[in-house]
């Protein structure tokens, strides 16, 4: 049942579990609440979490949820660069923060991987088909997403269909005399120390041209460290 603010469900055991103040529940197969919701006050028989349904329904599931903390990426994602959350919480506009990368090593280093906040860092852990954890886990009440800019693997020409090969132009010149480096190691080894170096003269004119022209600033911070 719900009155617009709270949502009661009455479980048809009465003996089951209490849950504390602030457990996530995932509640399934009502068709009104479905989802991950947060326990608002429970006793042996009723759970209750904020939600603005009103009216009443029977039918359902209750299980524990434990919040997900590592997510697939795209297998075409070789890296992940600049990468942030947005949170949107009851509709207001969304807020974004970034969050930094963490090594392998230092991500094992956390004591407790399933602690509960706003996520602050990052680990990608580059498989076949990649996967990121972000600590600390999500809350899961909020509505939070994560975005990022990413280097991604250069798509297959499809000739058939005309397609262009996906190569941006400061880099076609590079890739030419490259790709012209690699055949002839196959097919004219002789061939190989007159390419090798134009190769290397575009890769570098095309690496210096693909970086951005804004402004850097360095700001110190000028507060004390210890507090």
């Amino acid at each position: 049942t719900g009155n617009g603010s709270t949502t009661t469900l009455t479980y048809a055991t009465p003996n089951t579990p209490v849950y504390t103040i602030g457990t996530q529940i995932t509640v399934a197969n009502t068709g009104v609440v479905d989802g991950i919701q947060t326990v608002t006050a429970s006793n042996n028989g009723t759970v209750s979490f904020a939600n603005s349904y009103s009216g009443s329904t029977t039918g359902g599931t209750i299980s524990t949820s434990t919040p997900a903390s590592t997510y697939s990426v795209d297998p075409n994602t070789v890296v992940m660069l600049d990468t942030y959350v947005e949170t949107v919480t009851n509709g207001s506009q969304p807020i974004d923060r970034i969050i930094l990368p963490v090594s392998r090593t230092e991500y094992a280093s956390y004591p407790n991987k399933q602690q509960v906040g706003f996520p602050t860092v990052f680990w990608m852990d580059r498989l076949l088909a990649p996967q990121v954890t972000v600590w600390p886990v999500p809350d899961g009440v909020s509505s939070q997403y994560l975005k990022y800019y990413r280097v991604r693997q250069i798509q297959d020409a499809n000739y058939t269909s005309g397609q262009n090969v996906e190569i941006p132009y400061l880099w076609l010149e590079a890739f030419a005399y490259n790709l012209a480096v690699r055949l002839a190691v196959i097919w004219n080894a002789q061939k190989v120390d007159l390419l090798k170096p134009l190769a290397d003269e575009a890769y570098s004119i095309a690496a210096e041209q693909n970086v951005e022209t804004a402004q850097q600033y360095i700001s110190p911070q000028i507060q004390g460290y210890f507090r």
